[in-house]
């Protein structure tokens, strides 16, 4: 089996294995962009594996003219970057000791051992620069075919090498399983018997993982094993995932992109963000969806106050949590508010109003105009 793909064509790219064959080293692609190309998704990070050291890759990469960054060098990462392309080449390693959070490496000397360190079958794949696909572990194709998410070799082993694979196989699942099979049986029990190591993680990587998650384009089934698991409850406090199916079922109508912020807001929850590490600019959005949902702030006004995108969010949240479908004209009820401009000025009113007096009239105003679906004039207003 090949792959195909301007990705692996491209001559800088080419460039890059060349360096590292025509010394008589190992250059196979592996992880994402393998998987993703097998199975006709968007490739953008390049992983390349060999069984040349770290110093020899730089070494190489000097030789050649690229330019080299020891980038995870201790755990035998460079990334050269060729044709403004970084392509992350790491030694093929087999871990020596783990803690659940951060293993200690050594390097090894096949792709076979660098394949059994690794967390899902499916990830475990190969190719050379000419595309020709490697399966070392001999299910990872099989796996992939099937929409199958399976660790390798020991589930609960593999958690506890890195605990962070709990949320990590909800999230594969979500992007990459077949949603009609289920998740694995055996892989939930593991996770099931570790979940307190998800304790033991870093809020920021757990936030990282959750919202990758939920912007997969129908992650409720996912979402759903992990409250049942009780993995989510170990992540947010006071969750329901009973609105996320409604809601990516309205999304879809309503021809919205997956977005991982609105659906967090659609599980509820008692956190404001900062316990996932999220951004100021995150828990910004997260906080206007909480306030809005309930709100009885109609369509037009929702457009006029905040823009178009917001206004159709809360308003499928709105419908999600409700259980309800979507308001017919709610949408063209934004877009009228969100293109509304209020016809009164600060200056129509000074003759009669100072300070707080005069914002009071403005909101006043406003309100009216708002009622009247935007039509009220500057004049009717004022009189």
């Amino acid at each position: 089996m090949k792959v195909t793909g301007d990705w692996l064509t491209d001559p800088a790219t080419q460039v890059v294995c060349a360096m590292l064959s025509d010394a008589g080293y190992q250059a196979h692609f592996v992880g994402g962009c393998v998987r993703n190309a097998l199975i006709g998704a968007p490739v953008s990070d390049l992983d390349i594996a060999t069984d040349a050291r770290p110093e020899k890759v730089m070494e190489l990469a000097e030789a050649a003219g690229l330019n080299a960054i020891p980038t995870g060098i201790d755990h035998g990462t460079i990334t050269v970057v060729s044709g403004r392309i970084p392509h992350e080449i790491t030694t093929y390693r087999k871990d020596v000791e783990t803690d659940g959070r951060r293993a200690v490496v050594a390097f090894a000397d096949t792709m076979v051992e660098d394949a059994e360190r690794r967390d899902f079958t499916m990830n475990a794949l190969y190719c050379d620069a000419s595309g020709v696909v490697v399966d070392p572990l001999g299910q990872g194709l099989a796996d992939l075919e099937a929409r199958h998410l399976r660790f390798i070799n020991d589930p609960e082993m593999r958690i506890r090498e890195d605990y962070l694979r709990i949320l990590r196989y909800f999230r594969f699942h979500a992007w990459y399983g077949d949603p009609s099979e289920g998740l694995d049986p055996e892989a939930l029990a593991a996770i099931a018997a570790n979940l307190a190591g998800i304790e033991t993680l870093s809020r920021e990587r757990v936030g990282v993982e959750l919202i990758k998650l939920l912007f997969a384009p129908a992650p409720e089934q996912s979402v759903a094993a992990m409250c049942q698991s009780g993995v989510l409850a170990m992540v947010l406090d006071g969750v329901d995932d009973r609105a996320l199916a409604p809601l990516v079922h309205l999304e879809a109508q309503a021809g919205l992109d997956p977005d991982g912020i609105r659906r967090l807001a659609a599980l509820g929850g008692q956190g404001d963000g900062r316990e996932l590490r999220l951004s100021n600019a995150q828990r910004k959005q997260l906080a206007l969806y909480r306030d809005h949902i309930g709100s009885s702030e109609g369509p037009g006004a929702l457009g006029y106050h905040h823009g178009a995108a917001l206004a159709r969010d809360i308003l499928v949240l709105r419908a999600a949590m409700l259980e309800m479908p979507l308001m017919p004209g709610a949408f063209a009820a934004v877009d009228r508010g969100a293109g509304a401009e209020f016809p009164v000025k600060s200056a129509d009113l000074m003759d009669r109003f100072q300070g707080r007096a005069l914002g009071d009239e403005l909101r006043r105003l406003q309100s009216l105009w708002i009622a009247s679906d935007f039509c009220a004039t500057r004049d009717q207003l004022l009189n």
